[in-house]
This record gives structure tokens, sequence and C-alpha cells, in this order.
């Protein structure tokens, strides 16, 4: 049986939650007029397979546009945020800052933020 209560991770966008495709998004949005391939691969650590089945899923749902080019007779694949990709992936930074709060405010009183909380059995069960 299915519920009607919403959660607060129910509105993070599953399409950038996923921690690659985050890093993605993150280094295109500091980057006005795109990124070139390899500098997007270097700077998220992927390899061009990784990158290139990241790039796919998020072409496909047309929050990013890849561009290719010849610079001096060189290929050069650009990856830029769509005005889609930039509304959605704010929308679901903005989700992931609340849910933040919330579980900051959840979190004991008498914790420090930052240091974590120890569990107890009574608060595993």
């Amino acid at each position: 049986m299915k519920h009607n209560k919403t959660t607060p991770t129910d509105a993070l966008e599953k399409l950038f939650h996923e921690p690659n495709r985050l890093s993605i998004m993150s280094s295109l949005c500091a980057a006005d007029k795109g990124m070139a391939f390899t500098d997007l691969k270097a700077t998220c650590g992927l390899t061009d397979g990784n990158l290139n089945r990241h790039l796919k899923v998020l072409s496909e749902n047309r929050v990013v546009t890849i561009s290719k080019t010849f610079v001096k007779d060189k290929p050069r694949t650009t990856v830029r945020l769509s005005a889609l990709g930039l509304k959605r992936f704010s929308d679901y930074i903005a989700a992931l800052e609340s849910v933040l709060q919330q579980a900051r405010a959840a979190l004991p009183a008498d914790q420090p933020a930052g240091r974590a909380v120890p569990l107890t059995r009574q608060a595993i069960t």
C-alpha cells in the first residue's frame, strides 16, 4: 500500500543525487561558457567511459547540451548547462538545503555541529 505522506527527501531529484552527476552539474555551474570534455573529466575524476555514460543520461534529460567542434584541426567536445538544467539543479540544491537543515535541527541540542552522534542500541531499534 502506498502512503501519501511526503518526506523531505521526496523533493530530491534522483537525476542529480548520484555522486558523479552531482559533481558534473556542480562543475558546470561554475563554468559560464561550458567545459571541455577533458577538463570536466579531470575536474570530476572520471574516466572517459564514466563521464560519457553520465553525460548521456544528463543530455537525454535535457539538462546539459553537448557540442562538438574542431579547434586547430583537433576535435573538441564542450558540455554546457541548459537553461532547464540550471533551473532543475537550482531546485535540487534548494531541496537538499532544506533536507540538511531539517537533519541539523533534529540533532540533539547538546550535540555540537559536525560531531557524530554515537548510536546506542535504543537509537537503532
